[in-house]
């Protein structure tokens, strides 16, 4: 049995942790509030902020983990190449969770040191660098914070009017204290996807199917797997995938992001950690789901071969409310009288657009992928938070 620490216990988190005491593992669950997902199945709990550096290494301290598990962009990160020194596990390492939580640093070693292709970008640390950046790269662009996730932030730009409105956003959406945004060339692209990708302690990088994915306001609202691709696409997505977790080093899923022009195809983002669009796995879609197949890594546990058992589909429940509340939820009923699994992720409080939970489908691998798209989310409809 392995003692893992888990930075951050939101609906990934909580999918993880489950994972884990499946497999007989002990986790401590921490968040900045109480009552998060995963500490609802955790064996222990800690609330404290994780950009408190000195919290960060007492919580350490007190339990003494085999394994530190970062679920969130907002932690202390530096903190974590002391812990690995000490002989603690980080994942997938210290390197890797310090290089993706800021967009720059992902980005400058993609692009500049591995030579992997992505979209003009530039920094800006300031609105009037900002608007030198804008004219540069021309409108469309978008702007993001260094560091967020869910699409926080970020704004796509169409003329400059729209710029200072941008700034304010991904300053105000920015998680840690890291005030600089990117500035990036829009690609037109013909779809997105993220590759999940395992690396292991003792084998070989393996991928899952691509999942395709729809985005609102930078953040996730319905995933598919497989997401269409044609050979030449895959290949290239899985070499550039291999790249930069291989540089990166450490075992773990990574969720990397590409967008695909033709058979051009772009590195956009990578996650060191299981990734939201990912929950389409909790569908059957394979014959493990993202957290097992991260777990597994995490622990060393061989994986031999990821099959594509089943096609499926996921679609979000979002809150219409902000509220301190305790959520209720109606409309359960009906999405269960179909062949469907809904997964309510248990967060204590709403706020606008937050998601509450997700619902997810799957069908034979003959099946329509798009009417399997099309029932999730009517499905996810249903459900009304109140």
């Amino acid at each position: 049995m392995k003692k893992i620490l888990l930075l951050g216990s939101g609906e990934l988190g909580k999918e993880f942790t489950i994972a884990a005491k499946r497999l007989g593992q002990y986790v401590i669950a921490c968040d900045c509030y109480a009552g998060a997902p995963a500490q609802q199945v955790a064996d222990e709990a800690e609330v404290f902020s994780m950009l408190d550096g000195d919290a960060l290494e007492a919580v350490v301290r007190k339990h003494r983990p085999d394994i530190i598990v970062p679920e969130i962009e907002a932690i202390r990160t530096e903190r974590l190449y002391d812990f690995e020194q000490q002989g603690i596990q980080v994942v997938p390492s210290a390197r890797a969770v310090n290089f993706t939580m800021n967009r720059k640093a992902i980005r400058d070693l993609a692009a500049k040191e591995l030579g992997v292709k992505t979209a003009r970008y530039f920094y800006a640390k300031n609105y009037d660098k900002l608007q030198t950046a804008a004219n540069k790269i021309g409108f469309p662009c978008v702007i993001k914070p260094l560091m967020s996730s869910s699409g926080h932030g970020q704004s796509l730009v169409k003329n400059p009017d729209q710029l200072h409105d941008a700034w304010t956003s991904a300053i105000e959406g920015s998680r840690g204290d890291i005030q600089e945004v990117i500035i990036e060339e829009f690609i037109r692209f013909d779809s997105e996807i993220t590759l999940l990708t395992v690396t292991q302690k003792n084998g070989s990088t393996l991928f899952c199917p691509p999942i395709g994915h729809v985005q609102e306001h930078g953040d996730y609202r319905e995933s598919f797997q497989p997401a269409a691709t044609t050979p030449i696409q895959l290949q290239k997505a899985e070499e550039m995938a291999a790249k930069v977790t291989e540089a990166l080093t450490g075992a773990g899923i990574w969720g990397v992001e590409f967008f695909l022009k033709g058979d051009e195809v772009y590195f956009s983002e990578l996650s060191p950690r299981p990734h939201d669009t990912g929950m389409v796995t909790l569908a059957n879609t394979l014959n493990f789901n993202e957290f097992e197949l991260h777990l597994r890594a995490v622990i060393g546990l061989p994986i031999p071969c990821i099959k594509q058992m089943r096609y499926g589909a996921s679609a979000v429940i979002l809150s219409p409310i902000e509220s301190e509340k305790q959520p209720q939820y109606r409309g359960l009923e009906q999405t269960c009288e179909e062949d469907a699994d809904i997964r309510i992720f248990g967060k204590p409080t709403t706020r606008l657009h937050r998601r509450m939970g997700v619902v997810v489908v799957n069908g034979p691998t003959d099946a329509d992928l798009n009417a399997i798209r099309e029932k999730a989310k009517r499905l996810a409809n249903y459900v009304e938070v109140y």
